[in-house]
């Protein structure tokens, strides 16, 4: 079994408590609150600029240059490609950039990219990669699915074009390169007394998802 899907499988309660959350499923059939929505966009929005910091940093923790160009694309993509479309997104939905970037952090998404970048300060660049592979790889799971879902990408359901974007071929692709990123970074650094580390990592990174979740339903 490669490294990516021991984690997930040590750890399943606590990734389904993510990729099945309220929230979640709120998407899919078009019943979570439009309020709540909107609150998780702006935070998603200032998480994804921690996010693009953990990928230079990432930058700084590589031991070679096909590492670091892997991280400086991840951080192009976010600041030049991402965050574009999220704020397109943004003001579809009546939400402009002046106001997102004025928006404090709630404690959720503090409490999750501080972890994130904390990691990776204190560890190397399989550290970082796990810490990462919630948000990475769990999105694209959470797309795959919820477009399996009768309705999901209606255009009666305000939250089609969220899905249609995660379970995008492209996304998927993103998603399955990071699994494979994963596994080749685990064929170099893992070792059998070195998983328990990256399994609570791995654990908390996806509990920490959760309550970003939970945080875009308490209004």
């Amino acid at each position: 079994m490669s490294l990516f899907n021991s984690l997930k499988n040590d750890n399943l309660e606590t990734w389904h408590s993510y990729t099945k959350h309220e929230f979640v499923q709120g998407l899919g059939d078009g019943t979570l609150p439009i309020a709540a929505f909107k609150k998780y966009l702006v935070q998603d929005y200032l998480f994804l600029i921690e996010f693009a910091r953990a990928y230079a940093l990432g930058m700084y923790k590589s031991t070679d240059l096909a590492q670091m160009r892997k991280c400086l694309s991840s951080a192009k993509g976010i600041l030049e490609v991402e965050m574009s479309l999220h704020i397109r997104l943004c003001e579809s939905w009546g939400l402009s950039e002046n106001e997102i970037v004025a928006t404090p952090e709630e404690p959720a998404n503090l409490a999750y990219t501080r972890y994130v970048l904390d990691t990776a300060m204190k560890g190397d660049m399989l550290d970082l990669k796990v810490a990462l592979a919630p948000c990475a790889i769990g999105y694209g799971e959470i797309g795959a699915e919820l477009a399996k879902q009768d309705g999901a990408l209606d255009p009666s359901n305000p939250y089609a074009e969220w899905i249609k974007e995660y379970s995008s071929d492209e996304y998927q692709e993103l998603a399955a390169d990071a699994v494979k990123e994963i596994d080749d970074l685990g064929a170099l650094y893992a070792t059998e007394a070195r998983y328990a580390k990256l399994s609570r990592i791995f654990r908390e990174a996806t509990r920490l998802e959760a309550n970003f979740w939970q945080m875009g339903l308490e209004l």
